[in-house]
Protein backbone atom coordinates (compact mmCIF):
# COMPACT_ATOMS: atom_id res chain seq x y z
CA UNK A 1 0.00 0.00 0.00
CA UNK A 2 1.13 3.20 -1.40
CA UNK A 3 0.85 6.61 0.37
CA UNK A 4 1.51 10.09 -0.45
CA UNK A 5 0.64 13.41 -0.17
CA UNK A 6 -1.72 13.14 -3.16
CA UNK A 7 -3.54 9.68 -3.01
CA UNK A 8 -3.59 6.38 -1.35
CA UNK A 9 -2.83 3.18 -3.07
CA UNK A 10 -5.17 0.68 -1.33
CA UNK A 11 -4.48 -1.63 -3.84
CA UNK A 12 -7.65 -1.98 -6.12
CA UNK A 13 -8.13 2.19 -5.60
CA UNK A 14 -6.11 5.17 -5.22
CA UNK A 15 -8.07 7.65 -3.39
CA UNK A 16 -7.48 11.04 -4.45
CA UNK A 17 -6.59 13.18 -1.27
CA UNK A 18 -5.53 16.54 -3.25
CA UNK A 19 -8.87 16.89 -4.80
CA UNK A 20 -10.44 19.64 -2.46
CA UNK A 21 -7.24 21.55 -3.12
CA UNK A 22 -7.99 21.42 -6.93
CA UNK A 23 -11.41 20.80 -7.29
CA UNK A 24 -12.99 22.74 -4.50
CA UNK A 25 -14.36 19.37 -3.05
CA UNK A 26 -13.07 16.17 -1.64
CA UNK A 27 -13.46 12.79 -3.86
CA UNK A 28 -16.59 11.37 -3.74
CA UNK A 29 -17.20 7.38 -3.38
CA UNK A 30 -19.43 6.05 -6.69
CA UNK A 31 -21.13 3.20 -4.59
CA UNK A 32 -22.30 1.58 -6.98
CA UNK A 33 -20.42 -1.91 -8.61
CA UNK A 34 -18.33 -1.28 -5.15
CA UNK A 35 -18.46 -3.87 -2.58
CA UNK A 36 -19.11 -2.83 1.25
CA UNK A 37 -15.36 -4.21 2.47
CA UNK A 38 -14.53 -1.33 -0.53
CA UNK A 39 -16.63 1.22 0.87
CA UNK A 40 -15.26 0.67 4.53
CA UNK A 41 -11.50 0.66 3.42
CA UNK A 42 -12.17 3.76 1.07
CA UNK A 43 -14.28 5.78 3.86
CA UNK A 44 -11.90 4.97 7.26
CA UNK A 45 -8.76 5.82 4.87
CA UNK A 46 -10.99 9.32 4.49
CA UNK A 47 -11.61 9.58 8.17
CA UNK A 48 -8.13 9.60 9.09
CA UNK A 49 -7.00 11.89 7.18
CA UNK A 50 -9.75 14.39 8.08
CA UNK A 51 -12.12 14.18 4.86
CA UNK A 52 -15.57 13.79 5.58
CA UNK A 53 -17.17 10.98 3.14
CA UNK A 54 -19.80 11.13 0.72
CA UNK A 55 -20.98 8.08 -1.05
CA UNK A 56 -23.67 8.02 -4.06
CA UNK A 57 -25.02 4.67 -4.94
CA UNK A 58 -25.02 2.91 -2.07
CA UNK A 59 -28.27 0.36 -1.80
CA UNK A 60 -29.76 -0.08 1.31
CA UNK A 61 -27.97 -3.55 1.62
CA UNK A 62 -25.03 -2.04 1.89
CA UNK A 63 -25.69 0.64 3.56
CA UNK A 64 -27.30 -1.27 6.55
CA UNK A 65 -24.09 -3.16 6.39
CA UNK A 66 -21.83 -0.06 6.64
CA UNK A 67 -24.13 2.09 8.63
CA UNK A 68 -23.65 0.37 12.28
CA UNK A 69 -20.28 0.42 12.30
CA UNK A 70 -19.12 4.17 11.48
CA UNK A 71 -22.39 5.28 13.50
CA UNK A 72 -20.87 3.74 17.16
CA UNK A 73 -17.51 6.30 15.79
CA UNK A 74 -19.42 8.71 14.09
CA UNK A 75 -22.81 9.27 15.27
CA UNK A 76 -23.69 11.90 12.70
CA UNK A 77 -23.23 9.68 10.06
CA UNK A 78 -26.47 8.56 8.17
CA UNK A 79 -27.95 7.24 5.13
CA UNK A 80 -30.69 8.91 2.77
CA UNK A 81 -32.67 5.52 1.40
CA UNK A 82 -34.43 7.88 -0.96
CA UNK A 83 -31.16 9.03 -2.22
CA UNK A 84 -28.90 6.33 -2.29
CA UNK A 85 -26.30 8.27 -0.53
CA UNK A 86 -24.22 7.44 2.44
CA UNK A 87 -22.67 10.40 4.27
CA UNK A 88 -20.33 10.35 7.26
CA UNK A 89 -18.99 13.82 8.55
CA UNK A 90 -15.79 13.75 10.59
CA UNK A 91 -16.93 16.62 12.66
CA UNK A 92 -19.90 18.94 12.09
CA UNK A 93 -20.05 22.47 13.86
CA UNK A 94 -23.72 22.92 15.19
CA UNK A 95 -26.58 23.70 12.99
CA UNK A 96 -24.62 22.82 9.88
CA UNK A 97 -23.43 19.92 7.59
CA UNK A 98 -20.32 21.03 6.04
CA UNK A 99 -17.63 22.67 7.66
CA UNK A 100 -16.26 25.30 5.23
CA UNK A 101 -15.13 29.52 5.18
CA UNK A 102 -17.85 29.34 2.52
CA UNK A 103 -20.26 28.25 5.40
CA UNK A 104 -19.98 30.68 7.76
CA UNK A 105 -22.62 32.69 9.04
CA UNK A 106 -23.95 35.22 6.27
CA UNK A 107 -21.27 33.29 3.65
CA UNK A 108 -23.47 30.71 2.64
CA UNK A 109 -24.68 29.89 -0.96
CA UNK A 110 -28.33 29.03 -1.63
CA UNK A 111 -29.22 26.19 -4.41
CA UNK A 112 -32.60 25.01 -4.79
CA UNK A 113 -34.29 21.91 -5.70
CA UNK A 114 -37.17 21.47 -8.03
CA UNK A 115 -38.66 18.66 -9.22
CA UNK A 116 -41.42 18.38 -11.64
CA UNK A 117 -43.21 15.44 -10.29
CA UNK A 118 -42.74 13.01 -7.08
CA UNK A 119 -41.69 10.06 -9.32
CA UNK A 120 -38.85 12.69 -9.80
CA UNK A 121 -37.58 12.73 -5.93
CA UNK A 122 -35.21 10.03 -5.90
CA UNK A 123 -32.69 12.32 -8.85
CA UNK A 124 -33.60 14.99 -6.47
CA UNK A 125 -32.58 14.15 -3.14
CA UNK A 126 -29.60 12.72 -4.54
CA UNK A 127 -28.92 15.88 -5.85
CA UNK A 128 -30.11 17.91 -2.61
CA UNK A 129 -27.85 15.72 -0.39
CA UNK A 130 -24.95 16.40 -2.85
CA UNK A 131 -25.91 20.29 -2.36
CA UNK A 132 -25.98 19.86 0.92
CA UNK A 133 -22.52 18.32 1.39
CA UNK A 134 -21.09 21.43 -0.62
CA UNK A 135 -21.83 23.84 2.29
CA UNK A 136 -25.08 25.23 0.61
CA UNK A 137 -27.93 26.77 2.23
CA UNK A 138 -30.56 24.24 0.32
CA UNK A 139 -34.46 24.34 -0.54
CA UNK A 140 -36.27 21.72 -2.11
CA UNK A 141 -39.34 22.60 -3.95
CA UNK A 142 -41.79 19.24 -5.16
CA UNK A 143 -43.97 18.78 -8.39
CA UNK A 144 -44.33 21.72 -9.88
CA UNK A 145 -44.66 20.30 -12.91
CA UNK A 146 -45.84 22.10 -16.24
CA UNK A 147 -48.98 20.22 -15.95
CA UNK A 148 -50.11 22.52 -13.58
CA UNK A 149 -48.63 26.19 -13.69
CA UNK A 150 -50.00 28.16 -11.15
CA UNK A 151 -47.96 25.51 -8.54
CA UNK A 152 -44.47 26.95 -10.01
CA UNK A 153 -45.89 30.51 -9.70
CA UNK A 154 -47.43 30.12 -6.04
CA UNK A 155 -43.83 28.43 -4.96
CA UNK A 156 -41.42 31.11 -6.72
CA UNK A 157 -40.54 33.13 -3.58
CA UNK A 158 -38.88 30.07 -2.59
CA UNK A 159 -36.26 29.80 -5.23
CA UNK A 160 -36.20 33.22 -7.00
CA UNK A 161 -33.22 34.16 -4.80
CA UNK A 162 -31.13 30.86 -5.16
CA UNK A 163 -27.79 31.34 -6.49
CA UNK A 164 -27.97 28.37 -8.68
CA UNK A 165 -31.35 26.25 -9.87
CA UNK A 166 -31.55 22.49 -10.07
CA UNK A 167 -34.72 21.33 -12.17
CA UNK A 168 -35.56 17.40 -11.90
CA UNK A 169 -37.46 16.25 -15.12
CA UNK A 170 -38.59 13.67 -16.53
CA UNK A 171 -41.75 12.98 -19.90
CA UNK A 172 -40.69 15.67 -21.76
CA UNK A 173 -38.19 17.91 -19.80
CA UNK A 174 -40.31 20.93 -20.36
CA UNK A 175 -40.03 22.21 -16.86
CA UNK A 176 -36.17 23.53 -16.88
CA UNK A 177 -37.19 26.25 -20.06
CA UNK A 178 -40.37 27.41 -17.50
CA UNK A 179 -38.30 28.48 -14.35
CA UNK A 180 -35.78 29.76 -16.88
CA UNK A 181 -38.05 32.18 -17.75
CA UNK A 182 -38.68 33.41 -14.32
CA UNK A 183 -35.30 33.43 -12.83
CA UNK A 184 -31.89 35.03 -13.35
CA UNK A 185 -30.13 32.52 -11.76
CA UNK A 186 -28.11 29.77 -13.32
CA UNK A 187 -30.11 26.40 -13.94
CA UNK A 188 -28.94 22.81 -14.11
CA UNK A 189 -31.55 20.86 -15.51
CA UNK A 190 -31.07 17.19 -14.87
CA UNK A 191 -33.40 14.64 -16.87
CA UNK A 192 -34.64 11.82 -15.05
CA UNK A 193 -35.85 8.35 -16.82
CA UNK A 194 -39.23 9.06 -15.76
CA UNK A 195 -41.88 9.08 -17.86
CA UNK A 196 -43.86 6.06 -20.74
CA UNK A 197 -42.53 4.42 -24.24
CA UNK A 198 -41.52 7.49 -26.26
CA UNK A 199 -39.71 9.05 -23.36
CA UNK A 200 -37.02 6.36 -23.93
CA UNK A 201 -35.94 6.17 -20.62
CA UNK A 202 -35.07 10.18 -20.28
CA UNK A 203 -33.52 10.66 -23.92
CA UNK A 204 -36.60 12.68 -24.92
CA UNK A 205 -36.20 14.84 -21.80
CA UNK A 206 -32.57 15.14 -22.60
CA UNK A 207 -33.28 16.19 -26.27
CA UNK A 208 -35.92 18.99 -24.63
CA UNK A 209 -33.56 20.19 -22.36
CA UNK A 210 -30.87 20.59 -24.91
CA UNK A 211 -33.34 22.35 -26.75
CA UNK A 212 -34.09 24.69 -24.22
CA UNK A 213 -35.23 27.97 -25.67
CA UNK A 214 -34.25 29.85 -22.11
CA UNK A 215 -30.28 31.23 -22.22
CA UNK A 216 -29.55 29.90 -18.47
CA UNK A 217 -30.39 26.43 -18.89
CA UNK A 218 -27.09 24.06 -19.09
CA UNK A 219 -27.80 19.98 -18.97
CA UNK A 220 -26.19 16.89 -17.40
CA UNK A 221 -26.60 13.28 -17.86
CA UNK A 222 -29.94 11.59 -17.16
CA UNK A 223 -30.61 10.80 -13.57
CA UNK A 224 -27.68 12.10 -12.48
CA UNK A 225 -28.79 13.78 -9.59
CA UNK A 226 -25.15 13.90 -8.03
CA UNK A 227 -23.87 15.82 -10.87
CA UNK A 228 -26.67 18.29 -10.80
CA UNK A 229 -26.26 19.12 -7.11
CA UNK A 230 -22.20 19.05 -7.20
CA UNK A 231 -22.41 22.01 -10.10
CA UNK A 232 -25.04 24.28 -8.33
CA UNK A 233 -23.20 23.42 -5.24
CA UNK A 234 -19.66 24.80 -6.63
CA UNK A 235 -21.39 27.62 -8.15
CA UNK A 236 -23.23 28.78 -4.45
CA UNK A 237 -19.72 27.96 -3.05
CA UNK A 238 -17.62 30.37 -5.32
CA UNK A 239 -20.74 32.96 -4.13
CA UNK A 240 -20.50 32.74 -1.04
CA UNK A 241 -16.42 32.94 -1.24
CA UNK A 242 -16.89 36.04 -3.27
CA UNK A 243 -19.20 37.95 -0.62
CA UNK A 244 -16.47 36.57 2.04
CA UNK A 245 -14.06 38.28 0.34
CA UNK A 246 -15.32 41.43 -0.42
CA UNK A 247 -16.73 41.52 3.28
CA UNK A 248 -13.23 41.47 4.11
CA UNK A 249 -12.45 43.73 1.84
CA UNK A 250 -14.68 46.48 2.95
CA UNK A 251 -14.00 45.48 7.07
CA UNK A 252 -10.51 46.04 6.11
CA UNK A 253 -11.35 49.54 4.40
CA UNK A 254 -12.92 50.24 7.42
CA UNK A 255 -10.68 49.34 10.05
CA UNK A 256 -7.79 51.40 8.14
CA UNK A 257 -9.72 54.50 7.67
Amino acid sequence: MTDSPDFLDLDDALVDLDRERRCGFSEVVYGEGKTVEAIRRIAFAQLERGIDVFATRVSPEKAAALLPEFQALYPRAYYNEVARTFRIPKTIPENDLKPSDAASPGFRGKVAILTAGTSDLPVAEEARETALWTGADVVLVQDVGVAGPKRLIAKLPLFVDADAIVVCAGMEGALPSVVGGYVSAPIVAVPTSVGYGAAFGGVAATLGMLNSCASNVTVVNIDAGFKGGYVAGLIAKRVADAARRAFERGFATRQNS
